[in-house]
């Protein structure tokens, strides 16, 4: 099952508020090595929380890679993230037995909660909303998994009260 990436509201970041020097290490331990450039990719998300266009730009002129192959790799595969996204990452499971437990209620339920769609991220950048195809958690579905952390057999109200309460022990 191939779940849909949705796209939002396009976030642009310029070079001034994205500090490239971080970037210069990654760089010189990548470069001209051979298959560098998902490596170069990962290490940029993992200093930005995404990949700025500005990240790309930088990788291209100082690697070699012609900017079309980098997008076209990170567009490829879901790890990457073209936009800023919440400090909470929701995965809701829409596999199977999610799907027949009726996963479609709690990411409607979250939707409406939050009030942001599949693939869109609050505007205080807290919570990111994902559709995933599998969490590889079946005997609980339907499932989520917040940050790391999974919480199984839901209902739609469950999960609003889950991400209520995250919510306030951030601000405690």
């Amino acid at each position: 099952m191939r779940i849909a990436r949705l796209n939002s509201k396009t976030t642009e970041i310029s070079e001034e508020e994205v500090d490239l020097t971080r970037l210069d290490p990654l760089i010189e331990k990548n470069k001209g090595k051979k298959g560098n450039l998902i490596p170069l990719l990962q290490g940029a998300q993992d200093m930005f929380g995404f990949i700025p266009r500005p990240a790309f730009e930088k990788i291209s002129a100082e690697c070699g890679i012609p900017l079309s192959d980098m997008f076209g790799v990170a567009t490829f595969y879901a790890q990457f993230r073209l936009k800023p996204v919440g400090k909470m990452i929701i995965r809701v499971c829409h596999g199977t037995a999610c799907h027949v437990q009726n996963a479609k209620e709690i990411t409607e339920a979250i939707e409406e909660s939050l009030k942001i769609k599949d693939g869109e991220t609050t505007d205080d950048r807290f919570f990111t909303l994902e559709s995933v195809a599998c969490l590889g958690c079946c005997s609980l579905a339907p499932v989520m998994m917040i940050s790391g952390q999974t919480y199984g057999k839901l209902t739609g109200n469950e999960a609003v009260k889950i991400i209520k309460n995250i919510k306030l022990s951030e601000k405690n």
